[in-house]
């Protein structure tokens, strides 16, 4: 006989590590709304709403601006697959983890990827990015704004204009920095960009935010498509085609434009929570956000720094809603970790690669960018440090990160 569980109860829990965190309540609370048909006219109004809501986070006038049903990477392989036909090159400067998953998406989309990479914990010079764009002379650039595996933030004001002048489309993947970062699509020339929730955004993975420049989605129009099994284009090669049916973006506009065709079911609760994670941060303003996220930041960078830990990489050019600090030697990682989620119900992240097992990633981030979750995890975070043995100064964090809010309030 099977045993059936009860309910879902998950563990009260602060999440202080680089994603996914503590979503919103009123997100929450909008994805518990009730269903309805995905042509019901609230339903293609709550669209049309969504999609004004995230102009405004995206800073852009770019009619292309949805969600893709989908976790962060299934916008990016909308993006890139749509956007790159076979034997394209593509060029990714590569300086974390998510540089490296840009490179394999683009090379399933059989495209020439050619990269250039920097040491983790640094980010790219313009000139060092143009550099490449001349010698690889590519169709696309592929780049991500912050990389949550280093915490680091790589400028994009100059790079728009640079892939302009080589007749390059701008690519950028924005899921851990949009909301916390400042990101100015139209005036940076990005021609794409996409994001998730669950990060600055402050809601649940599940939903990828997308925009697209009028370059860009005429180079997404440019592709042959296949509907109800038939080629519009009886001319076409086989290299115009978009090799997926569900993250083609050609289609995906088609659904979400004025003539409304299908391509698949929304994902209505979904949906609710990605305008209300938009409704929010516009509510509250743009800048407002971005400037609590940099306060917030800035307070957990002193407070690391106030009990003793040495920060991983070039704090210059850190995201404003993570940092990375170096383990203390002789204390596991792993099991301090343990301890503050067990103990504390605090969860704070380890790291990818040549950093795993080296540093501890802590967000400050949508939700829990606020000054009690910065208090209350610098006070855990130091009773773990204690617990295995480190000497950190006692009351250390929070005197240095209370200080940093006062300063910056100021």
């Amino acid at each position: 006989m099977t045993l059936i569980p009860g309910p879902i109860d998950p563990p009260a829990r602060l999440l202080m590590g680089p994603g996914p965190i503590s979503a919103y309540p009123s997100v929450l609370r909008a994805m518990s709304a009730p269903l309805v048909g995905q042509y019901d006219p609230f339903m293609t109004a709550t669209m049309a709403e969504t999609q004004q809501l995230y102009r405004g986070v995206w800073s852009t006038a770019n009619d292309a601006t949805l969600v893709i049903d989908g976790t962060s990477r299934a916008g990016i392989e909308a993006a890139l697959i749509s956007l790159i036909r076979p034997g394209d090159r593509v060029l990714v400067p590569v300086f974390g983890r998510f540089g490296h998953l840009l490179a394999e998406i683009a090379e399933r989309a059989m495209a020439e990827v050619h990269t250039i990479e920097t040491a983790w914990g640094q980010v790219f010079p313009v000139s060092v990015i143009e550099e490449a764009i001349v010698r690889v002379k590519p169709t696309v650039l592929a780049l991500v704004q912050g990389d949550t595996s280093t915490t680091m933030n790589q400028p994009l004001d100059e790079v728009g204009p640079v892939c302009a002048k080589h007749g390059v489309l701008f690519y950028t993947d924005a899921t851990a920095s949009l909301g916390g970062n400042a990101f100015e699509a139209d005036e940076w020339g990005v021609d794409a960009a996409t994001a998730g929730l669950q990060k600055c955004l402050g809601g649940p993975s599940g939903s990828a935010p997308i925009t697209l420049s009028d370059r860009a989605v005429e180079v997404v129009r440019s592709r042959a498509r296949i509907e109800a099994g038939i080629r519009e284009d009886g001319d076409a090669s086989a290299d115009d085609f978009v090799r997926s049916n569900y993250f083609d973006l050609g289609m995906i506009l088609d659904y979400w434009g004025p003539r409304r065709l299908n391509h698949h079911t929304e994902a209505t609760s979904m949906l609710y929570a990605a305008r209300e994670c938009a409704r929010v941060l516009l509510l509250e303003g743009r800048d407002a956000v971005i400037e609590r996220h940099r306060l917030a930041g800035a307070a957990m960078l002193a407070g690391v720094q106030g009990l003793g830990l040495e920060v991983f990489g070039d704090a210059s050019h850190k995201m404003n809603n993570v940092v990375a600090v170096e383990i203390p030697a002789g204390v596991p990682g792993d099991a301090a970790r343990a301890a503050l989620l067990e103990d504390f119900g605090i969860e704070i992240g380890t790291s990818f690669g040549p950093l795993h097992g080296r540093v501890w990633r802590i967000g400050t981030m949508g939700y829990n960018a606020r000054e009690d979750a910065v208090l209350t995890t610098l006070a855990a975070l130091e009773a773990v440090l204690r617990r295995f043995g480190a000497a950190v100064p006692a009351g250390g964090g929070v005197e240095a990160a209370t200080d940093a809010y006062r300063v910056g309030r100021a």
